[in-house]
């Protein structure tokens, strides 16, 4: 079901505000994350209330200090769907999920946060795992644009 855009407008906001990049279609998707090397964070945003309360405030929280990815990318599930589609490519091993979160690293899954990791626990129990993860893939010092 497509939302009306200006309902999904401040979901949309929520990332990009802190520099996450939105991928809208297939293509936009493909020709970003195809050859990436380094890593990057890509967010399959939903309009769910576990994306509202856990899953958005968690990256937030996440990209506040210490090591961070390359770059910061999000699709937006039930909205723009062949981008969404095109990103849940790159996840393998994972059956889509929205919301989800992943940390692509060099194009492989270095780490993933599906629904049921999501749903149910608070944003700082969320943020706390995504932090490690960071610490974990990504190089120190670094930030995304």
């Amino acid at each position: 079901m497509m939302y009306p855009e200006q309902i999904v407008a401040p979901m949309r906001a929520e990332l990009t505000r802190l520099g996450v990049e939105e991928l809208r279609t297939a293509d936009a998707v493909h020709s970003t994350l195809k050859d990436a090397r380094g890593t990057q964070l890509v967010v399959v945003n939903s309009v769910c209330g576990c994306a509202a309360r856990n899953a958005r405030p968690a990256v937030a929280m996440a990209l506040q200090s210490g090591p961070r990815p390359d770059a910061l990318y999000t699709v937006f599930a039930g909205q723009d769907g062949d981008a969404t589609q095109a990103a849940r490519g790159y996840f393998t091993g994972y059956a889509p999920s929205s919301p989800s979160i992943a940390l692509l690293k060099d194009g492989d899954v270095a780490f993933m946060l599906e629904r049921w990791q999501i749903e149910g626990r608070s944003a700082q129990e969320i943020a706390a795992d995504l932090a490690g993860a960071f610490a974990t893939h990504c190089a120190a010092g670094t930030s995304a644009v």
